[in-house]
């Protein structure tokens, strides 16, 4: 608690000082013998003791006014100035916000468009080999080991945002594939049977349609993912562990980052990486700015990491969402090669290591590290150790390009690659093909 200067509550002990000085003053001065009990010396010093000690009741004193009840302090002590702080004006008639901060003001401008996905799916499972053993026999009744196919019935659950007022939801494939059933669940309450308008494996994005009469669904502002920093603040927002209308905050802590890098070889994307906790039941859901908009969508984490988690940029899935609407199916052209940057001082690096399997030129390009078989790769004669240095004239640098450059074409296009092989400099005509979900580049 603090104490201001000239708090009234010293009054009576001031005038307890005063008695006691006055008493001082009707004592005979004698010397300081030892005979003498009750010398000057002694009762000056019994006097200052009672002055502390009923000091100190009056202090501890329960009964004492409180600052808030006391006298006010300019009629004790003069007021100490203190130099006046400036605050701005804010008009009487200004309206005042709802919430104080940004997290509240962007999650109430997309909070209603965020829905729960309950996910029902019913497979076929074959029994155990190990438990046909008549030594595990032994050990079971009749009827505790299946001996036939079963069925197991499967729950999943994740999350979405509606990006139309007439019912369409973004989310991930991975939340709705192989669904016999899926139920969405709106902020308030109602819940609508879904259908999977559309999925691609490949980029991880699907599309849900609920159908409700009259529309006027609330819906979400898609932002634009090019425009996002490192640094920017990132706003999750979805279902994670059935917690619904969960929010978490951090900050975007890297663009771009390759789908190969972050974990996921069978993705074809750049992710948005950041700290905001993302948790299973979070895919599907937006990951927003700090205006409210939809930069990205939650996918993914690293399983053995803490703050590291991935989200789909918008732009990417606007490019595809029109097709998955339709139920049209999302084309990605590939070659077939498994590649890595390489840097003069990577080569030199394996050129100079006794084991290493083969000797590479020290040059700028991207490495086939792999080829899958009967890929166009394969075909067109493409071997492992190349350096593919250009494609169709454009010179090449990282595997980022590459793949860029892949992805941009259409399928069944030649393509003229130049390789350096060892010291001879060629070309191949790579003809693109469909990439399946379970293949490379």
């Amino acid at each position: 608690m603090l104490i201001n200067a000239g708090n009234p509550t010293d009054r009576p002990l001031a005038k307890i000082r005063n008695l006691l000085l006055k008493l001082d003053e009707r004592v005979p001065v004698h010397s300081a013998s030892p005979f003498y009990p009750f010398s000057w010396v002694g009762l000056q010093m019994i006097t200052r003791i009672l002055a502390i000690f009923l000091g100190a009741l009056l202090a501890l004193n329960p009964l004492q006014a409180l600052p808030s009840w006391a006298e006010p302090v300019s009629t004790i002590a003069p007021a100490i100035a203190l130099q006046p702080t400036a605050y701005p004006q804010v008009p009487a008639s200004a309206p005042t916000p709802k919430g104080g901060s940004f997290v509240a003001a962007a999650v109430r401008r997309v909070g209603a468009a965020v829905v729960r996905i309950d996910t029902e799916r019913t497979i076929t499972r074959n029994p155990d080999p190990v438990f046909n053993d008549p030594f595990f026999r032994r050990f079971f009744n009749d009827g505790m080991v299946p001996d036939a196919p079963y069925e197991e019935h499967l729950q999943g659950q994740g999350s979405g945002f509606i990006v139309d007022a007439t019912g369409t939801i973004l989310t991930n494939a991975h939340v709705v594939n192989g669904a016999d059933q899926v139920t969405v669940t709106l902020k308030d309450g109602r819940k609508f049977k879904g259908e999977v308008k559309g999925a691609d494996e490949v980029t991880d994005l699907a599309v849900v349609k609920i159908q409700v009469q009259g529309g006027g669904l609330p819906t979400s502002d898609l932002g634009d993912s090019d425009q996002v920093e490192v640094g920017d603040w990132a706003i999750a927002v979805g279902n994670p562990f059935g917690l619904d209308n969960t929010v978490t905050l951090g900050i975007v802590s890297t663009l771009n980052r390759p789908s190969v890098t972050a974990g996921i070889p069978e993705k074809r994307l750049d992710f948005i990486q950041t700290d905001a906790a993302i948790n299973p039941g979070n895919s599907g859901g937006p990951l927003l700015n700090e205006q409210g908009e939809v930069i990205g969508i939650n996918t993914a984490i690293r399983a053995n990491a803490m703050g590291i988690g991935f989200a789909i940029p918008i732009n990417k899935a606007k490019e595809i969402t029109s097709l998955l609407a339709r139920g049209e199916k999302v084309s990605h052209p590939y070659l077939g090669v498994q590649i890595a940057t390489l840097t003069p001082e990577l080569a030199k690096q394996n050129n100079s290591d006794p084991n290493a399997v083969i000797q590479l030129p020290e040059i700028n390009g991207v490495l086939v590290a792999g080829i899958v078989p009967n890929s166009p790769a394969a075909l067109a004669g493409l071997r492992r150790g190349d350096v593919v240095t250009q494609i169709d004239g454009q010179p090449l640098a990282t595997a980022d390009q590459l793949q860029n450059l892949v992805d941009k074409s259409k399928l069944g296009q030649p393509l003229r690659v130049t390789v350096q092989r060892g010291s001879n400099t060629q070309q191949v005509s790579v003809r693109t093909a469909e990439l399946q979900a379970n293949r490379q580049n």
